[in-house]
Order: C-alpha cells, then structure tokens, then sequence
C-alpha cells in the first residue's frame, strides 16, 4: 500500500523557532493517523505544516510521491484538504454555500461552480448527512451540524488526504462518537487517508489506525493503539502526577485518597464501581475485596483504595484471601457490601458480610461522611 503523505527528517515551527525536529510519519489510504502528545508539544504546528500553511524548516513533505516544496497551491488543493481548529463564522452563507467552497480547486479561474460541482456538493453533504442543511444560514446549526458541514466542504475537494486538528473539540459525546464514526467509514469507503489530533485519548485508542506520540521536540512513540496504549507509557507521556490512566478502557482515574482504610467495601462484579467513587468523593480512605485479579471493577478499585485485597484470576476466593481481608476489615470504622448474590467465584465474601454485620459495620454510603 502506497503512502499517500511521507515525511523526512522534516522540522517544523515558527521562524526560527524549532517546535518539532526529525519526524518522520507516513499515512496511508484508507487509514486513520491519530497525532497524540501533551498541550505545546506542536500538534497543530505540523498539521499547518503539511498542509502548507508553514513553510518546513527543515526535511521535507511528500504528497503522493511529490515535494510539497515544489507544487502550487492548487495542486496541493487538489490532493489534500483540512479543518484546523477554530469556530467558522463566515457571515450569510448558507450551508450548501461553505459546502461549494471546496470546490473551487476544481473551478475555473472565476470560481464559477458548473452542474457537476453542484451535484459534488450535493453528493458530499449527502455522504455527511447534513443535505437538509443546505438552505439553512451556516451560523445558526449546532456544532455538531457545523462539523459536518465542514468535513463535507473538506470532502467536496475529493482529496486523497484528509487533515483535522482537534475535530471534536466542540462536540457533545454522542456527537463524537458519531462524527469519528462517520469519519472512519469515508476513510474506508473513499480509500482517504486521514491524519488528524486529538485531546480525548479514549477516543484515539478506539478509532485510530496508527498513533503517532509527540513529546520534547519530537516523535516519542509511533504505533497501532495496541502498542501505545499499554503499560504505563500514556502516563509517561502526559507526565501525569495527580491520577493514572488505564490502558484497557482508555480512562483517567485520579489519585486515591491518602491515609488508612476507614471503609471496607465487599464488592464485585462492577457493583462496587459507584460506591468507589462515592468514597472517593466524600475524602474517605477505604478498602475492598476480595476481588477477582480479572473482575471489571478491580482496576478502579485499585487506582481509588487504599488497600485492595485481589484472587488470582478465574479462581474462586478462598479462606486464605478471606482471612488477608478480614484483618483489614477489623481496621475499618464501617462496611458496605454491594453484592447482592454470592456465588460459585465469590461465596467466600459472605463470611466478609456476616463478620461486618456481626460487629454492627454495615452501613449505605449515604451514611458516610
């Protein structure tokens, strides 16, 4: 599979000012490059720079198989299109109107738009869902629609590279989902390939192809979501201090609260999720257990607790884990149990239950403060 875009020891930034050096990239067609990398660490400066819009200190560019350095505009127009970050506001103009602007690559030199520009523009706010717009003045659509409406304008150049700088920013969750959905679908169906950046790294992990890391001036990492989003390397990457990300969901969790467990929490099962966060919220150190290494709660319940006591996976828990349990247990001032059946797995918790019933610990966490 040929590249589309290729870069080589290229730098860029501002005058003489050096904001990244040596990268090298590549992006494919049909594929989805996804930029990465802490606020400054010149993620919208190469976008620019692939793009034109900055000149390349340094290295080189090459767009299908050319020199940036050596094509013209229109040339440039002609294989690639790009939506960088900001809010357009173009004033009076309708939808299908911003939509025709990325067709003037392919006009004349007075940008009149002939029939089958016309039915390009129609065919592009088709592809995005947003033909009901066309009438409607641009200024007064949702951000959302607006998105649309400028991945259409994007997609009316009929480029083979796609460029976006924080595409999602302004969008709602359900907007965003839908837009990298819809996104992914025309990188495959149009055979487009697609570089964009992103803040929302649960995102990046879930609709990207290829990751490219930026840190310090250069690429730190590059490669499929499975290699970057592993182990502790996000953390390293973002420099993070007050919490932790968890490679498996894509979430941030923050610190736990300092000091001796005050709580023991039995869960399990994803039960004890809310009341983690409960607790977490009210500043009470806690504990929980006995958990299974393989249960859905258990990466929570480590980034919050104090103190967490785990089974080997795929084992049931047994007297000795019980018994590590029950010793912090009798450290607690209260208990919560978020179990409503015990198990094959988990049947050993009971006795967790009947010790904090017994010595008058359970309490709901709407008792707690």
């Amino acid at each position: 599979m040929s590249d589309i875009l290729r870069t080589d020891a290229l730098a860029v930034g501002y005058g003489t000012h050096r904001v990244l050096e040596e990268i090298s990239l590549h992006a494919e067609p049909g594929r989805i490059l996804t930029l990465i990398g802490p606020n400054g660490a010149g993620k919208s400066t190469l976008l620019k720079t692939l793009i034109h819009q900055l000149p390349a200190l340094d290295g080189a560019v090459f767009l299908d198989g050319r020199s940036l350095a050596g094509m013209k505009e229109r040339e440039i127009a002609l294989r690639s299109a790009a939506v960088l970050t900001g809010r357009p506001d173009p004033e009076w103009m309708r939808c299908a109107d911003v939509v025709s602007a990325g067709r003037y690559p392919h006009t004349g030199r007075f940008g009149i738009l002939t029939q089958n520009d016309r039915l390009a523009v129609r065919e592009a706010m088709a592809l995005v869902g947003v033909e009901a717009l066309a009438e409607t003045d641009f200024a007064r659509v949702s951000d959302g629609q607006r998105q649309r409406v400028m991945l259409a304008r994007a997609l009316c150049q009929e480029p083979r590279l796609l460029l976006m700088d924080e595409p999602t920013s302004f969008l709602d969750l359900r907007h965003k989902l839908d837009f990298l959905t819809l996104l992914r679908r025309l990188a495959r169906e149009k055979g487009i390939a697609v570089v964009l950046s992103l803040h929302e790294l649960e995102l990046a992990q879930k609709f990207s192809d290829r990751v490219l890391c930026l840190k310090n001036g250069r690429v730190d990492r590059c490669g499929t979501p499975e290699d970057i989003f592993s182990g502790d390397y996000i953390a390293a990457l973002y420099g993070l201090e007050a919490g932790r990300f968890d490679p498996r969901f894509g979430s941030v969790e923050p610190q736990p609260v300092i000091g001796a467990p005050r709580v023991f929490v039995i869960g399990g099962g994803g039960g004890g999720i809310p009341v983690y966060r409960a607790l977490h919220r009210l500043g009470l150190p806690f504990a929980a257990g006995v958990l299974g290494e393989n249960d859905v709660e258990t990466p929570v319940a480590r980034a919050l607790a104090a103190q967490v006591v785990t089974e080997r996976a795929f084992e049931p828990v047994s007297r000795e884990r019980v018994e590590d349990a029950l010793a912090v247990l009798k450290t607690c001032e209260a208990a919560v149990c978020c179990v409503e059946r015990f198990g094959a797995q988990n049947a050993a918790n009971r006795i967790l239950l009947d010790d904090a019933r017994e010595r008058g610990l359970l309490r709901r966490v709407e008792e707690l403060k």
